[in-house]
């Protein structure tokens, strides 16, 4: 099923609200990720820490409440985090591509992707994106083979929560 969606650059003094209701939304990717903390919170957190790097970006997945009146207004459904050249020059590193429980496996995060990547190549000059996926999480990394990313044969170990696990490298050329 598609959706009409857009994305749009998110701002603490403007969606807050929108972002603490998406990762009330998430409750099985915050205890994944060891976020056992107040949501509001994390979005306020997240949103200052966008604002304060000119090269990250934290963008809403909107869709349209109703396909056939624009004027009924969007719903944030999902957001995709992302540095531009970062580690490098031409490299962008995708940090999150997050849909709410309740809109997964609808196609959202593939049709997210599609409106970010031709915007990533022709606009912003990446011609590589990388990113990083637990060890725990194999819908993760299928979802990101179905984009076109393949594993890069790096990992590393980070801290989530208060466990240390395997994040698997992967990238795309775009």
């Amino acid at each position: 099923m598609a959706h009409l969606l857009s994305l749009m650059p998110l701002r603490a003094d403007a969606h807050r609200n929108e972002l603490t209701r998406l990762y009330r939304a998430v409750p099985a990717y915050r205890a994944q990720q060891g976020l056992s903390g107040n949501p509001y919170l994390l979005a306020e957190q997240d949103l200052r820490a966008a604002e304060a790097a000119a090269d990250r970006a934290l963008l809403g997945i909107l869709r349209a409440v109703d396909a056939q009146n624009p004027a009924a207004g969007a719903e944030l459904v999902g957001i995709v985090d992302f540095r531009r050249h970062w580690p490098q020059e031409g490299v962008a590193t995708l940090g999150a591509l997050l849909v709410a429980e309740q809109w997964q496996r609808q196609g959202i995060g593939r049709q997210a992707w599609g409106l970010l990547e031709p915007w990533l190549a022709d606009q912003a000059d990446i011609s590589r994106v990388v990113a990083g996926v637990e060890q725990f999480n194999p819908g993760g990394l299928r979802f990101l083979q179905a984009l076109g990313f393949t594993l890069t044969g790096e990992a590393e170990r980070v801290r989530l929560g208060d466990r240390l696990v395997r994040r698997i490298m992967m990238e795309k050329a775009i």
